[in-house]
């Protein structure tokens, strides 16, 4: 019997980057279209601008390097990142807020490193933070689902609001995101976090027409759809089952201990998994194979402080969503948790033992 001896690394499932980047952007699809039922058009029509913005910057960048555009821009990297970036910002910021976010990521966080592989920050969360402090109010500008809307909107009105900054019937922003009731809605983490801040209980805080049973309506079902894609991705074993396993065990944990302590002011490990960005963070943006951690022990340690940091900053902190700030933070850490991670060369102890003499 013939046998075939190769060198290490033994890889069965060998993807090029393109095919990996592409098999990303393939299982955000689920989670892309709940977003398109609860919060209409507008998400769609950022993706487009942060991808023209994303692949025109990443080629002017490269050409002006001498470096082959056309080969780079071919893996995918800059569209995934242009589909992060759109999937966390308001459907209905205007065009110019996009733009800028996507040249940030694309230009200073990717780019400015020496492009990819050599980036140390998420693109898509530090071009989001960047977004965040820099323009507060258009960043915070969620809709609330059609169902609640007083004035629900089309393909034309999202256009129109995105670069005129009101309807084709000339409805403001401001309007086209009241409830029926005329009042403007927050997000679910947002409104929660409010009127705790105001002395409410965490049970009447959720007594108001955006909650259904307990969580963010429409929120839930965009968790959902963004955890059957990361299945999906871990079914096809193109990202690791650690980080989001860590991350979301730890939102969990560190939620049920406060939750369980005083329900009346802390949210429950339900709410939180299940609000705000928490599964597209866990699965498409935790996971990014180059500013993550690379050994399976750092992995858990990365995952898991990521989760903490969302329930720290989402508690205490002055954001109520802290997906970007988290990643960022453990971005940083990143080469301190793989130097005490490495694995041990083959046939080296970890110490030597002393002999005792006899």
């Amino acid at each position: 019997m013939n046998t075939a001896v190769t060198s290490s690394p033994h890889q069965y499932h060998q993807r090029s980057t393109a095919q990996l980047m592409r098999l990303v952007c393939y299982a955000t699809l689920p989670g892309f279209a709940a977003q398109l039922w609860f919060f209409g058009w507008g998400t769609l029509i950022q993706f487009a601008i942060a991808a023209v913005v994303a692949l025109g910057t990443e080629a002017l960048i490269l050409e002006i390097r001498k470096k082959d555009f056309e080969k780079a821009l071919s893996d995918c990297s800059a569209l995934l990142t242009a589909l992060l970036l759109a999937l966390c910002l308001p459907p209905l910021a205007e065009w110019w807020v996009v733009a800028i976010g996507a040249f940030f990521a694309i230009a200073i966080v990717k780019q400015l490193y020496g492009g990819l592989g050599f980036n140390l920050f998420n693109p898509a969360m530090a071009a989001y933070i960047a977004l965040l402090v820099s323009f507060p109010v258009a960043m915070t500008a969620w809709l609330p689902p059609q169902e609640l809307a007083a004035r629900g909107y089309d393909f034309l009105d999202a256009c129109y609001l995105i670069f005129t900054g009101f309807t084709a019937e000339g409805y403001s922003l401001n309007q086209v995101r009241s409830l029926a009731d005329g009042y403007t809605m927050a997000t679910p983490l947002d409104s929660v976090k409010t009127d705790l801040g105001m002395g409410l209980t965490y049970t009447e805080a959720l007594d108001k027409p955006e909650f259904s049973n307990g969580l963010g309506a429409g929120w839930y079902w965009i968790n959902l759809a963004y955890l059957a894609g990361g299945l999906f991705l871990l079914k096809v074993r193109a990202i690791k089952w650690h980080i989001p396993l860590s991350m979301l065990g730890a939102m969990a944990l560190i939620s049920g201990i406060l939750h369980i302590s005083n329900s009346d002011l802390f949210a429950s490990p339900l709410f939180h998994l299940l609000s705000g960005g928490t599964m597209l963070g866990a699965f498409f943006i935790a996971t990014d194979p180059v500013s993550a951690s690379t050994t399976n022990k750092g992995r858990l340690i990365f995952g898991a402080f990521i989760g903490v940091w969302i329930i720290i900053i989402r508690t205490w902190g002055g954001y109520p969503d802290a997906i970007a700030f988290a990643v960022v933070l453990m971005n940083m850490a990143v080469p301190l948790i793989d130097y005490y991670t490495r694995p041990r060369t083959y046939g080296h102890s970890r110490a030597r033992q002393k002999v005792k003499k006899s």
